[in-house]
């Protein structure tokens, strides 16, 4: 039957390790000095070797040969690598994470080995287990007889209870390097016989992503066809991945603002079978290499590209400026986190290309919202002198009131003589009254002028607090758009987020905010139970983005007391808005 290249060519001593140098001295150290651990705790990423080492170090606790253990030709250590060793018991936590299986494997540990020197229990997946399977394990795991020693392998350490983890010897499997996997791979290459391009292996070893397993998986896959030769070609077309050379070009249309062009390499390299969403993260690869060259100046290690292709990302990010580069990578970030949630990502794609190349258009400046801001804040600035002139006028009119009610007290005692003299006067002379009440009916008309300068304020007032209003509304609407970007960042993460959280992306809206609270519109009462219902994490998330803490409060797109939200705008709003702003503005439902 034929084996799988990771399995026919699995390690059988630590020499044959590779990219685990740390862990093979130390274990190789103990096996010599016999000071072997009773119980070990591997952790790292898939295809690591972690189970790999769990058996050759159960070879090297019973290898019988009289050299470096282990051998892996004594009758021992060929009885392990074909599974048929009584004392190398390999336990599936996955399938067997009870409390059941575990009161078995304790009864068994009491037994002593049959034919070796200890008896050795791997747990693969340990992370899986139960509360009570762990529970359960403890304190044989704590003090097991002797001639036993368990091997607890995981891809998830973080699961483990801490009173695991302070039970065993901890040893982390790095990734292993690509160097490594791509000389690994030549190697079984000569062996069978396969002649395979350079440039194909370092593909194949970029993604392996550190996983010497994965790498062998693809190199099978790519040998499946049986085929004397394999070229880059054919990896790319197993691997649907599209080339660096793709990317350098319709980087260079981008530069250039050739967008047809830069439309049809993409229609292209997607009728080639390539994946949307994988090509959007291979041309954010290949920005963040446009970024690194300009930094370092032989980058060809941390870009894990031949010398001929780091020269030319060098020479086309000669051509780029780094603020270029910076917008690039953050337009296609936001592609691609709407790409995760569409079914349609091709689109997406094409739009981001178009946004890139046509960056220095009109109509992508047209929609720029730090334009729409400066056009916004400009306003307030003409209608701030109209108001200063007013609050002059006012302090020029009170200023003779004030100096009448800064005078002496002698002073005031003087005109009060004065004014009980004209009094007895007026009352000898009546004609003299008259005449002066003439002049006193003559004085309101004096001061008319001022009370009608004071009169016709609210008016200046009034014309300059109108288009402030206007802008209170056109600047709702540049915050509605904020406020639709921090709720769409919420549900940035793993893949496995459940179907409620799409619900609740789609279903609702941050309409307004205050100082305690997210007033959130939900289309439904079905929406608004499932924000409850996660109302806490929401609100954790919203404070990490924000950096305050306020409360969620929902409402069926009218608020409690009845009335309108406040960020709703009718048509005359939002015509103001558009003449504002200079933009056509269309509210949905």
């Amino acid at each position: 039957m034929y084996l799988a290249l990771y399995r026919s060519y699995r390690p059988e001593i630590f020499g044959e390790i590779l990219g685990q140098d740390h862990i093979v001295k130390i274990l190789k150290n103990q096996i010599q000095s016999q000071t072997v651990n009773h119980a070990y705790l591997f952790c790292g990423t898939r295809g690591t070797g972690k189970t790999t080492t769990a058996r050759i170090l159960a070879k090297g606790v019973n290898c019988i040969s009289e050299n470096e253990k282990p051998c892996g030709v004594c009758e021992h250590c060929e009885a392990i690598k074909d599974g048929i060793f009584m004392d190398v018991i390999e336990i599936d936590a996955a399938s067997n994470n009870g409390v059941d299986n575990i009161r078995e494997l304790r009864e068994s540990v009491k037994y002593p080995p049959i034919t070796g020197r200890k008896k050795v229990y791997i747990i693969d997946e340990v992370h899986m287990l139960s509360t009570g399977a762990f529970n359960a394990l403890l304190k044989t795991l704590e003090e097991p007889p002797a001639h036993v020693m368990f091997i607890l392998a995981t891809t998830d350490p973080q699961k483990l209870p801490p009173t695991i983890l302070s039970r065993c010897m901890r040893l982390d499997f790095k990734r292993v390097p690509e160097i490594l996997i791509k000389d690994g791979m030549e190697k079984i290459c000569k062996e069978k016989g396969i002649e395979i391009d350079e440039a194909a292996l370092r593909l194949i070893a970029i993604n392996a992503d550190g996983s010497m397993r994965d790498g062998l998986s693809i190199l099978d896959q790519c040998l499946a066809p049986g085929e004397s030769k394999v070229t880059r070609e054919d990896v790319l077309e197993l691997i649907g991945a599209s080339g660096e050379e793709v990317f350098l070009e319709i980087a260079e249309m981008i530069k250039d603002g050739s967008t047809d062009l830069a439309l049809m390499a993409l229609d292209k390299a997607l009728a080639d079978g390539k994946d949307a969403k994988q090509f959007l993260r291979d041309l954010l690869a290949h920005y963040r290499n446009l970024l690194i060259v300009k930094f370092i100046k032989e980058p060809e290690d941390i870009l894990n590209v031949s010398c001929e292709n780091a020269e030319r990302i060098k020479t086309q990010s000669d051509g780029i400026s780094l603020s270029e580069i910076n917008k690039a990578i953050l337009e296609i970030s936001k592609a691609m986190l709407e790409a995760r949630w569409s079914t349609q990502p091709r689109v997406l794609v094409e739009l981001c290309i178009v946004m890139l190349s046509e960056k220095e258009s009109g109509l992508m400046q047209e929609v720029s919202k730090p334009a729409q801001k400066a056009k916004i804040e400009k306003q307030p600035k003409a209608e701030a002198e109209p108001k200063l002139a007013i609050a002059q006028q006012a302090e020029a009119k009170s200023a003779p009131e004030q100096k009448a009610e800064s005078k002496s007290a002698p002073e005031q005692k003087a005109e009060s003589k004065v004014e009980s003299e004209q009094k007895a006067k007026s009352q000898a002379e009546p004609e003299q009254k008259s005449e002066s009440a003439s002049e006193q009916k003559s004085e309101p008309e004096t001061v008319q002028t001022p009370n009608q300068e004071q009169l016709s304020e609210p008016d200046t007032e009034q014309q300059s607090v109108q288009p402030q209003g206007l802008e209170q509304q056109a600047d709702s609407i540049v915050n509605q758009f904020e406020h639709d970007g921090l709720w769409m960042s919420l549900f940035e993460g793993d893949d496995g987020l459940t179907g409620r959280f799409n619900i609740i992306r789609t279903g609702a809206e941050i309409k307004t905010l205050t100082e305690t609270e997210y007033i959130v519109s939900v289309s439904s009462e079905v929406i608004k139970n499932f924000i409850e219902k996660d109302k806490s994490m929401i609100e954790e998330l919203l404070e990490k983005r924000t950096g305050v803490k306020r409360a969620i409060k929902c409402i069926l797109g009218i608020q409690n007391d009845g009335e309108k939200s406040a960020n709703i705008i009718d048509d005359k709003s939002i015509q103001e808005a558009e003449e504002l702003l200079g933009i056509d503005i269309e509210v949905q439902d």
